[in-house]
């Protein structure tokens, strides 16, 4: 499992574009190709730009703008295909990256040099004034980070399964990943992508289980490897709050409420930028209500939901209404804002949802109206750990113990590399059931909670995982949430926990799906501590978990989850 989830990981964050499905066939013969202009941010460092028109075009365009920190040679296809489209194709890319000379710093800079070559494309004879920016993951971020200070050029924006950094990248919920590591390498070892770094995987293993089984603190995954110190990486662990370092890369509340453009997202229910994707409408909509934004939001992953969706996705093979061109509809989109051209047919309404299992979607007005109900649980410790929809009277406790010096094994959580389970493992953690449901129920939405419980250390990093367990006794994966406790109610403020002293920890932050449930199925809720090589370890100290040691471990952690901890599973009731 641990193989399969670190495969995953690796590709969490390479895709760069919407359009990958789609290229031009015509020869470069048919273009006019600018690929190695150097601009001049206002601070005086260099941004590489790649301009694509098509032969034949006399008159002034609208533009179609990409800002990527992944340099291809390849991207002048892409910047080819918005030509086909009757468009002028921009690339540019974070400084350092392709012809500049700079120093490759990810995600500090993108948002104001976004904007110098916004203003730099709107002065051009071949831009009619109008700009669209497109693309996801990384690209998604640098949509975001460009209105902060919105120029009068840029349109629209179409951000697909965006990254935010410090709430979903390099760490979510305060917790680090240990990919983001061999990311750092893969954008900034040379003027594109470190392809064969990247993709020596078995590198990587090798770093993280020695990693693990020696008990090093994670500031040591550098000497590990055998290289000099990782500056980007270990910038980050400085960072181990959300606090101005982050909070400076994307829009303020402030900026939210100047956002007065249309915005188009995509992203799925199995897409590691979902959390950042709707964390950005999210926002626009509490600091704007009246913003004009889209969402489509399908069984999709990281890849999918930028342009091709896969029609079978790690086992699950999707309804077949689900299974749509993202890279038309976008196109859509920007014919519909730029050439004043007909609303894509498909958004019927601001928020487009797929319901696994109906082979159909719903629209509605925005996220709240996704659900009209909701069904709570809590963690009955009796009956071999029921999910009761009632609060027991007497307040009880399933005692845990994890053994952080023990590296024989792992407590693991259910990342989405496979979501169609023949049998489930609790990977040390404890499986809470329902009853079988007695009718179909429409789950749609991020499940919430609080987990209440009392510990022998300072502080802990946990799991909440959810699955529908059918009657034919198979799992099929829904949904998840990980969190470091000490951040529970403030990702910007740490607050240790008092040991052994009951805590209430509530969640919110978890990954949004639809699925109608089966009568006859049961709920599935799988919690666990994180003890992984997969990322960071909280020993609980209290120290900055990057700097703990296995030496630091000391007894094992004594975990007590309280019978009055429950969950919410928002439903849509007819």
């Amino acid at each position: 499992m641990k193989e399969k989830l670190a495969k995953l990981l690796f590709v969490l964050l390479i895709a760069c574009t919407i359009v990958q499905a789609q290229q031009t066939n015509l020869p470069d013969s048919f273009y006019t190709i600018q690929d190695s202009i150097l601009i001049k941010a206002r601070d005086g460092a260099s941004i590489s730009v790649l301009v694509v028109r098509k032969k034949g075009e006399e008159k002034p365009l609208p533009v179609i703008f990409g800002f990527t920190i992944y340099a291809r040679k390849t991207d002048v296809n892409k910047a080819k295909l918005a030509a086909d489209k009757g468009y002028v194709g921009v690339y540019a890319y974070t400084r350092g990256k392709k012809n500049s000379p700079d120093e490759v710093i990810p995600y500090e800079y993108d948002g104001d040099d976004a904007y110098d070559v916004i203003d730099w494309i709107s002065k051009q004879e071949w831009c009619n004034g109008s700009v669209g920016m497109y693309g996801g993951s990384y690209n998604g971020f640098s949509q975001w980070a460009s209105t902060k200070n919105l120029h009068p050029a840029l349109k629209t924006i179409v951000p697909s399964a965006s990254a935010a950094p410090g709430l979903d990248a390099p760490m979510m919920n305060n917790v680090v990943m240990n990919f983001q590591f061999s990311w750092t390498y893969y954008v900034s070892n040379n003027k594109y992508l470190d392809n064969d770094d990247y993709n020596n995987r078995k590198q990587w293993s090798d770093m993280e289980q020695k990693w693990f089984e020696t008990g090093s603190s994670y500031r040591t995954f550098d000497s590990l490897l055998g290289r000099s110190k990782n500056k980007i990486f270990n910038k980050w662990l400085d960072h181990p709050t959300y606090d101005n370092y982050w909070q400076r890369m994307i829009p303020n509340k402030d900026q939210y409420a100047k956002i007065n453009i249309p915005v188009l997202t995509t992203t799925g229910y199995f897409d590691g930028g979902q959390v950042g994707a709707l964390h950005y409408m999210r926002e626009l909509d509490k600091y704007n209500p009246n913003a004009n934004q889209y969402l489509i939001i399908g069984p999709y992953g990281h890849f999918g939901s930028q342009g091709s969706p896969d029609s079978v996705y790690n086992g699950y093979k999707i309804d077949s209404v689900a299974n749509i061109s993202i890279t038309n509809i976008i196109f859509q989109w920007f014919d519909y804002i730029l050439k004043n051209k007909a609303k894509p047919s498909f958004l019927q309404d601001r928020i487009n949802y797929q319901v696994m299992g109906t082979n159909s979607w719903k629209h509605v007005k925005s996220l709240a109206n996704v659900s009209n109900d909701s069904l709570t649980f809590f963690l009955d410790n009796s009956n071999n750990h029921l999910l009761n929809p009632q609060k027991a009277s007497k307040i009880d406790f399933a005692k845990m113990k994890v053994d952080y010096k023990d590296r024989s094994s792992m407590n693991s959580y259910y990342y989405a590399f496979r979501l169609i389970w023949e049998g489930l493992n609790a990977g040390g953690g404890i499986m809470y059931k329902t009853a079988a449901l007695n009718k179909e129920v429409e789950f749609t939405g991020c499940f919430t909670g609080q987990m209440n419980v009392s510990i022998n250390k300072r502080d802990l990093d946990y799991s909440a995982v959810l699955f529908e367990q059918k009657a034919d006794g198979k799992y099929f994966y829904l949904t998840y949430f990980m969190g470091r406790a000490s951040y529970a109610k403030d990702n910007k403020q740490r607050a240790l926990l008092t040991p052994d002293k009951k805590t209430a920890l509530p969640f919110s932050n978890s990954y949004f799906t639809s699925r109608k449930l089966s009568k006859g199925s049961k709920l599935v809720l799988l919690v666990n501590v994180n003890k992984s090589s997969s990322e960071q370890i909280n020993y609980g100290t209290g120290k900055d978990v990057n700097e703990e040691t296995i030496k630091d471990a000391g007894g094992p952690l004594i975990i007590k989850w309280y019978n009055d901890s429950f969950i919410k599973i928002p439903i849509w009731k007819n």
